[in-house]
């Protein structure tokens, strides 16, 4: 585990070395910022709720871009074979790098604090959602992450890392907003798939195990999948 704590610190370091993490992070701010602000001042409402719903959306873009470069970078340099020579173990580096997507995301989510800040002081701020909404970012973000770990594990060009990273987070964001599309038998299973749907559960204060059990489910899934993937390059 020592090794991975090593891991996670060198990536979350590198994340700040280059532009493309302050460029992410000031796209999600204004994007994040004018939703935010064009619902407080145009429309008169002191809510989050539009954040909130539109974060699995932004995410789907913007997380893919912030993971992309985990794995592909290294198979593009030839420095992943550098690595396996290291004493270290291969569950190890796919974990590090993990835990340093899921710390940028966490950062990336700090500023957005201000916004639930503004609402407090003009009424009364039902911390319950808030709370419930960030404890779901968080979770949504990880499940992304390794998603996104797992689709740079697949290819050395970090453009198709995204592009499959992002339609997959894509995927799993909206399929439960095409229910019409699957037969009546297959609507309960296919619901539960989406991830848009147990983040808006969450996001509402209300705390399930099944959702929980789900994102979880995902990260190791997806997780999982890159070691698989990544043994078989060797």
């Amino acid at each position: 585990m020592s090794q991975a704590i090593n891991i996670f610190r060198k990536e979350l370091k590198d994340y700040f070395l280059s532009p493309i993490a302050y460029i992410v992070i000031c796209i999600f701010l204004l994007v994040t910022g004018w939703f935010f602000y064009a619902t407080f001042f145009y429309y008169s409402q002191a809510s989050m709720r539009n954040f909130f719903n539109l974060l699995p959306i932004i995410f789907s873009f913007v997380i893919p871009a912030v993971t992309m470069r985990l794995f592909s970078e290294e198979l593009h340099a030839g420095s992943y074979e550098m690595l396996l020579t290291l004493p270290v173990r291969l569950g190890d580096v796919i974990i590090g790098k993990f835990l340093a997507g899921v710390a940028f995301v966490a950062i990336m989510l700090v500023p957005t604090l201000s916004y639930a800040v503004c609402i407090s002081f003009i009424g009364d701020l039902d911390w319950g959602p808030i709370i419930g909404g960030y404890t779901g970012a968080i979770l949504l973000g990880g499940a992304f992450c390794a998603v996104g770990i797992f689709a740079s594990s697949m290819t050395r060009n970090q453009i198709i890392a995204f592009i499959v990273g992002m339609v997959i987070c894509f995927t799993l964001t909206l399929i439960d907003k095409m229910l019409f599309f699957f037969p009546a038998s297959m609507v309960e299973v296919v619901g539960y798939l989406g991830a848009g749907f147990h983040f808006e559960n969450i996001s509402k204060g209300i705390i399930d195990t099944r959702d929980i059990v789900y994102f979880f489910s995902v990260i190791f899934i997806a997780l999982y999948g890159s070691h698989l993937v990544l043994q078989e390059k060797r």
